[in-house]
């Protein structure tokens, strides 16, 4: 007796229909896709429009309006010396930060190579320097506001710097200060041995892909709000 076999249809690829049904059934879109990288990707697709739109708002503001705005030379200078240096911290801050990614590719790097101890070392060392980076924005913060900036106004000129500064740089700072956190739970976990059983370090370029992006956002932050 001859049996029939239903079969899911396949959708036309090149229809908008078609890609829809691929990618909703994981047929090609996905192939060999891990879902945590997949996941990551679109969450890091989903913060850059965020990121985007910040900045851009904060294009239009800087462009709209007539009072004059604070020259970031002068407001986030530090004294040294006697002498006033314009954006030494933030120079630093960079330099910190461009360094953290470097050490996150090593620790990629020896996760794929089964070598825990140093993967789980660069990314303690990673989070080091994250801290770090937070550290001094917080320093920064404290400056700023002691001299009156706030969200509202601010003594150095156009009101709406505050409010652009305070939130464009504090969104970043919780992302960084989140991937702190992340970085040490992951390296806690590769220390102790639990990707080892699986035999899977996959989580450790995850870990990467968050960070790097985090550092390539604050890279257009720094063009941008200071050397704009």
């Amino acid at each position: 007796m001859a049996t029939s076999t239903r079969e899911t249809p396949v959708g036309n690829p090149s229809t908008w229909q078609g890609i829809a049904q691929d990618w909703s059934s994981d047929r090609d879109a996905f192939k060999q896709v891990p879902w945590g990288k997949a996941m990551m990707w679109i969450f890091l697709l989903s913060d850059t429009f965020i990121f985007t739109c910040f900045l851009t708002g904060y294009m239009s503001v800087r462009m709209s309006t007539t009072a004059t705005w604070p020259n970031p030379s002068e407001v986030f200078a530090l004294t040294i010396g006697g002498a006033s240096v314009p954006l030494i911290l933030i120079a630093i801050m960079t330099f910190v930060l461009i360094t953290s990614s470097g050490t996150m590719a090593m620790a990629v790097n020896y996760g794929y190579r089964r070598d825990r101890v140093r993967s789980a070392a660069l990314m303690l060392t990673t989070a080091a320097l994250g801290a770090t980076f937070v550290g001094m924005q917080a320093f920064e913060w404290s400056k700023l506001i002691s001299e009156g900036v706030r969200p509202w106004g601010n003594p150095m000129g156009a009101a709406q710097f505050g409010a652009c500064f305070f939130m464009i740089t504090g969104f970043h700072g919780l992302h960084v200060s989140v991937g702190v956190i992340y970085l040490c739970t992951v390296a806690f976990k590769v220390l102790r041995g639990d990707y080892e059983k699986r035999g899977n370090y996959q989580i450790v370029e995850i870990t990467g892909l968050y960070w790097h992006f985090v550092d390539l956002v604050w890279v257009f932050i720094f063009a941008f709000f200071y050397l704009w």
